[in-house]
């Protein structure tokens, strides 16, 4: 599998696990695998939802900042790359 990288984490919302996100390079849409890698951080995530200006969308592209359900800590300045299935 091939990895993009598409973003950056800007913050983080323990309470909801919510990442905020800057769209560097490229778009993401629902449902696709995103993985979040940094110096204690690396898992992957499928998307199942994320907003930007607290409105649901379906696909984000770059300049956009999403808010986006994580299933685990991220730290500022961890990377987001796009999973690219073969």
């Amino acid at each position: 599998m091939a990895e993009k990288k598409i973003g950056e984490v800007m913050k983080f919302f323990s309470k909801p696990s919510v990442a905020a996100v800057k769209i560097t390079d490229g778009e993401i849409s629902i449902g696709d695998s995103l993985k979040f890698s940094g110096h204690t951080t690396d898992f992957t995530n499928v998307v199942q939802s994320m907003e930007v200006d607290n409105k649901s969308v379906q696909k984000a592209v770059t300049g956009d900042f999403i808010g986006i359900k994580v299933s685990d800590r991220v730290r500022p300045g961890d990377e987001v790359f796009k999973v690219i299935p073969d």
